[in-house]
């Protein structure tokens, strides 16, 4: 106990008059606790892993992962897509039901993508109505093509 006292009294060196210190110091030696800590992996890390949905049993694992909270799903659904769309869409609806439960967020992410968050992230969308931007390299090639006509 000593020792905490001394580190205590050597940082706050001159702030104080010389009975201001003791009033600390003695004060803070009476609720003193010890804390451990574990050393290991920090909790609250965040995944972002891939999935593909080439069956309607696949959508169990993702699930599963979601019901977890700290990853975030990228779904490849091609392969269902081309293979059942019944299917597909019975297997989006399953994901978007678990997702409303666990307050998280999907969207589609181009044709063949759905991304699934937790309930900390939001998936950002445009306004309704509003188009889409164009990188400034597209747009520039674009307007070098109309040039050329």
């Amino acid at each position: 106990m000593p020792n905490v006292l001394t580190k205590i009294k050597s940082r706050i060196g001159g702030m104080f008059s010389s009975s201001e210190e003791e009033d600390i110091l003695s004060e803070s030696g009476k609720d003193y606790v010890e804390l451990e800590t574990e050393a290991g992996e920090a909790k609250g890390k965040i995944i972002v892993r891939p999935f593909v949905i080439e069956d309607f049993s696949d959508i169990k694992g993702i699930l599963d992962t979601l019901r977890e909270g700290s990853t975030i799903a990228l779904v490849n659904i091609k392969p269902l897509k081309d293979k059942d769309m019944i299917e597909l869409k019975r297997a989006v609806n399953k994901l978007k039901k678990t997702t409303d439960a666990i307050e998280g967020d999907i969207a589609g992410f181009g044709e063949d993508y759905v991304v699934i968050t937790p309930s900390f992230a939001k998936i950002y969308r445009l306004p309704r109505g509003q188009p889409r931007q164009q990188p400034q390299a597209e747009q520039g090639e674009q307007a070098e093509e109309m040039q050329t006509y």
